[in-house]
């Protein structure tokens, strides 16, 4: 599939600050299948992005892998806000899991631990709460840490990517009884299954565009040998399906995913978006399409559309048909801490 002429892209407001920026843009690609979203983060080259047009293509082309389930559980996403902020989060959303953001540049431990308090509060006891580092701390770092965010929120479902490297998970993982989940150590890798093979988690969150589309991903999920949780990368609800395809088509998926992520944004593409009731969003069979108003609405400014434009013809000039995220590598198994 090659994409012609202009594709429309979006600036999306996001309703609070999330991984460093205020606005989400994106370009969408139409295809005999439906509609794809490109979206890599504007600081990735276009090798990183190849994986990414690979995800849009897919859906666009139509024929996801058919779905195990109807519905898939999700936790609720709080950013590096106040606590009080998160407990409205946590309260409106409905869910029974939430992913707290830790780690944030410009914060220390206390406001971490403040905001732990007021999810685990907002949640009761019987909820699930994770936290997610994005790699900020080193591994004596991270290992206080994660023991503190423990006792503070009643017990930790698990830690998202503590450190930056799979060394650095590896040895977080045999000092901490917490589980620990890699993310960015699998999306960003030239080696997604490394982290297993390394014993460096428990846990591998997986998402979709940054792997490659749902059967890359499924590929991935097959040969790691981890349970997976299904994550987002902020996509507008034409992206999140194509992560809820993969969420419904994984064999088991004993976690909630992070595909809530449409209550991040201030705005969307589509009439009807994918906002969780009480905790849950349906899987999707094919993409939802756009509306034009909306389109119009929150259409990048022209030099941006023209940066998105020359960045998608630039990457799809690179994209191999016959490429796959997933080196030939023999299937692994997480090895004991």
């Amino acid at each position: 599939m090659s994409v012609i002429g202009t594709p429309p892209v979006v600036a999306l407001p996001l309703r609070t600050r999330f991984r460093g920026i205020t606005t989400r843009e994106l370009a969408l690609v139409e295809g005999p299948g439906g509609w794809g979203e490109f979206c890599p983060f504007v600081e990735y080259d276009d090798a990183e992005a190849r994986a990414w047009w690979r995800c849009a293509r897919e859906a666009a082309e139509g024929g996801w892998p058919a779905p195990v389930r109807e519905q898939v559980e999700v936790n609720a996403t709080v950013p590096a806000v106040d606590p009080e902020h998160a407990h409205r989060i946590v309260t409106a959303s409905g869910a029974r899991t939430a992913k707290v953001k830790v780690a944030e540049k410009g914060q220390d431990a206390r406001h971490d631990l403040a905001r732990l308090e007021a999810v685990r509060d907002a949640l009761g006891p019987a909820g699930r709460v994770r936290v997610d580092a994005n790699g900020g701390w080193d591994v004596d770092g991270a290992v206080a840490a994660i023991r503190a965010l423990d006792r503070a929120a009643g017990g930790l479902e698990y830690v998202e990517q503590p450190c930056a490297s799979v060394e650095e998970l590896a040895a977080v993982r045999r000092r901490v009884d917490v589980p620990v989940a890699a993310d960015e150590s699998i999306r960003r890798a030239e080696d997604p299954l490394r982290v297993a093979r390394a014993g460096a988690a428990d846990v591998a969150v997986l998402k979709v565009a940054p792997l490659g589309g749902v059967r890359a991903s499924l590929r991935v999920a097959e040969r790691i040998g981890l349970p997976c949780v299904v994550s987002s990368a902020v996509e507008s609800s034409v992206g999140l399906a194509a992560g809820l395809a993969l969420a419904g088509a994984l064999p088991e998926l004993p976690h909630a995913c992070g595909l809530g992520t449409a209550d991040l944004l201030a705005a969307d593409v589509v009439a009807d978006p994918l906002h969780p009731v009480d905790g849950v969003l349906p899987v999707l069979r094919r993409p939802p399409a756009p509306d034009p108003a909306l389109l119009a609405r929150h259409a990048a400014d022209p030099d941006r559309r023209a940066w998105w434009t020359d960045r998608l013809r630039r990457v799809q000039g690179l994209a191999d048909p016959a490429d796959s995220v997933v080196p030939p590598t023999p299937d692994v198994r997480s090895t004991p801490p």
